[in-house]
């Protein structure tokens, strides 16, 4: 079984609400898409979005720790507590997937969108160390154009490795009160491979593509607008959105 965490930041910290909840929603319909039933969704939140999609495989967990603060200090301070609190529903949500005894796990952005064909490539593969996903696409919500990133696109979108359940590094005894450091497995995606390779157990890529990467939808964390057609040309390519893709994407 396959299942995804979904860390959401809080309304706290959020530019619009409505729009988190909006972009979440999507994010879980696209990931309970799949096409086989072997999966499982947890969303990880302070505040439960406001939205109305409903289904048997997804459920919530409450953090167990405060939201950060985000009004005082730097730009750079902000931007750390923000990823560590991404760090610590990340591991909660680890802990949380335990009781459904996966083979692997994924990692979900909360604004991203995954391929309805993960779970079922899981299910085919349930003694695979996990895989990265070298090729994805880029998309700006509401575009009739979808890029698609040839090469390392796990090293520039969150949504980007399947690992088998034993290699999360999951502690005997998880805190959530520690800082950036202790997440970083979880935190820095575009280091996973090289990491699991370095120790013996490298993944492989993926043999399609497997996500979406949700761009300038006004509550990203990293993503700029001048971003948007950095890289464009040897490694990155445009196509239609076409209904197929819109569906197996949930775009």
């Amino acid at each position: 079984m396959l299942v995804f965490i979904v860390p959401l930041k809080s309304k706290a910290v959020s530019t619009s609400w409505s729009r988190v909840s909006q972009l979440v929603e999507r994010c879980l319909q696209s990931a309970c898409g799949q096409t086989s039933p072997a999966f499982q969704v947890i969303l990880v939140c302070h505040d439960e979005p406001d939205i109305h999609f409903e289904h048997p495989n997804l459920s919530y967990v409450t953090a167990s720790f405060p939201a950060p603060d985000c009004t005082t200090g730097t730009a750079a301070e902000i931007l750390l507590r923000k990823n560590t609190d991404k760090g610590r529903k990340q591991l909660q949500g680890l802990v949380a997937a335990q009781a459904f005894s996966p083979t692997h796990t994924m990692l979900l952005d909360a604004d991203d969108r995954v391929s309805n064909q993960l779970a079922q490539w899981v299910q085919q593969n349930p003694e695979a160390s996990g895989w990265f996903f070298e090729q994805g696409y880029r998309y700006k919500p509401g575009s009739q154009w979808i890029y698609k990133k040839f090469k390392k696109f796990h090293t520039m979108c969150g949504s980007c490795n399947i690992l088998r359940n034993d290699l999360n590094q999951i502690p005997a005894e998880p805190e959530y009160n520690r800082g950036y450091g202790y997440y970083s497995l979880y935190i820095d995606h575009g280091k996973v491979r090289d990491r699991l390779a370095a120790a013996g157990t490298p993944l492989q890529p993926l043999p399609f593509l497997g996500a979406v990467y949700m761009v300038q939808t006004g509550e990203n964390i990293y993503f700029e607008a001048s971003r948007m057609y950095q890289g464009i040309g040897k490694y990155i390519n445009y196509r239609w959105v076409t209904p197929s893709l819109r569906a197996e994407f949930g775009l």
